[in-house]
């Protein structure tokens, strides 16, 4: 069963997608995180101009390559309009983080944002992050699934495309790194998938997690470290989280290096994943933060120009053998497959 859209949630999926119709999209939405990794890399607390600045640079050098850009409303509008002509455009709605004044990791929507708003901004997608953990409460879950429900039909409402970001964790662990958390986490992340895929959320496309931490799959460990699945258990983890939902769906990059991002998209494409493209961000850019923070904006633009334009470059080209097109998974809303 395909997904079906909107004739005008159609054309923006294709404006967000390469001649191919896969998504190589470049996601500079961080804000929180972002400040703190400029103001490390300069050893001083960065402003509000700094982390502008540094979208803008990355919005106009490296969108040159990418199919589409994700920033977000509060410091990326101005990198917004300086995106290359081809390049399309998502705007998260989400405030950056979560609640921590309870348990739950509970969402929240920017307060002067709304779906229509990003398609006034000119953005031909919502994106949407929700930390999610399908084993807590109903309490909690059916909270966070009525957000979803919200948002998904403001979304389509404004004829926009909704890009469900689903992030896992445990309620009950501190950590999403190590191994104890690496053993839960392809049932926590196929769970997810198969929940968020149901019409009721009206998501267009889901950007999800690999269902493994490839850092503990066999072949793939530090020195040191004991594996937690072998090759063949992780392939079919990759295979599971296909087959568990009909909707196009994306992997972010999760803020693993270039290299091993790479390396799990050729390994999904082996065992058998149907993913339809890309939302990558630090893997990408991180290491553009230390040279435009530290040495001053030429620096950080000769870095974009060269190493950052590299990184998409090879994504790109392992996008070309290993992602499949979005096309033959969506219908438009109306119409019967022949």
């Amino acid at each position: 069963m395909s997904v079906k859209l909107t004739a005008a949630q159609l054309d923006h999926l294709h404006k967000l997608s390469d001649d191919n119709n896969v998504i190589s999209a470049l996601a500079i939405d961080q804000r929180g995180s972002l400040k703190k990794m400029l103001a490390a890399a300069a050893n001083k607390p960065a402003d509000e101009t700094t982390i502008v600045d540094f979208k803008k640079a990355v919005s106009a050098e490296l969108t040159k390559y990418a199919s589409a850009i994700l920033l977000d409303p509060e410091y990326g509008l101005p990198a917004s309009k300086v995106r290359a002509p081809q390049s399309g455009l998502l705007l998260s709605y989400e405030k950056t983080g979560y609640d921590v004044t309870e348990a739950g990791r509970f969402p929240d929507l920017i307060e002067n944002q709304s779906a229509l708003r990003i398609k006034e901004e000119g953005g031909d997608a919502v994106k949407f992050l929700l930390y999610y953990d399908t084993d807590e409460p109903d309490a909690i879950n059916d909270r966070k699934k009525a957000f979803v429900e919200r948002v998904g039909a403001e979304a389509k409402e404004n004829g926009l495309p909704l890009f469900l970001e689903l992030v896992s964790y445990d309620g009950n662990m501190d950590s999403a790194s190590d191994a104890a958390f690496a053993k839960v986490k392809p049932h926590k992340v196929i769970e997810m998938t198969k929940e968020f895929s149901k019409p009721r959320y009206n998501v267009s496309v889901l950007k999800l997690e690999v269902p493994v931490n490839q850092k503990f799959v066999e072949g793939y460990t530090d020195d040191g470290v004991s594996p937690v699945y072998s090759k063949d258990e992780a392939a079919k983890y990759y295979k599971e989280q296909s087959e568990a939902t009909s909707l196009p769906f994306i992997f972010l990059s999760a803020g693993v290096t270039n290299e091993l991002f790479l390396e799990e998209l050729k390994f999904a494409k082996q065992a058998g994943s149907t993913f339809n493209g890309v939302l990558c961000g630090r893997a990408t850019w991180k290491p553009g933060i230390e040279p435009f923070a530290a040495q001053g904006e030429e620096a950080g633009q000769k870095w974009l120009e060269n190493q950052g334009r590299d990184n998409i470059e090879r994504l790109n080209k392992v996008l070309a053998d290993t992602a499949t097109p979005w096309t033959n998974k969506v219908e438009e809303e109306n119409t019967v497959n022949a």
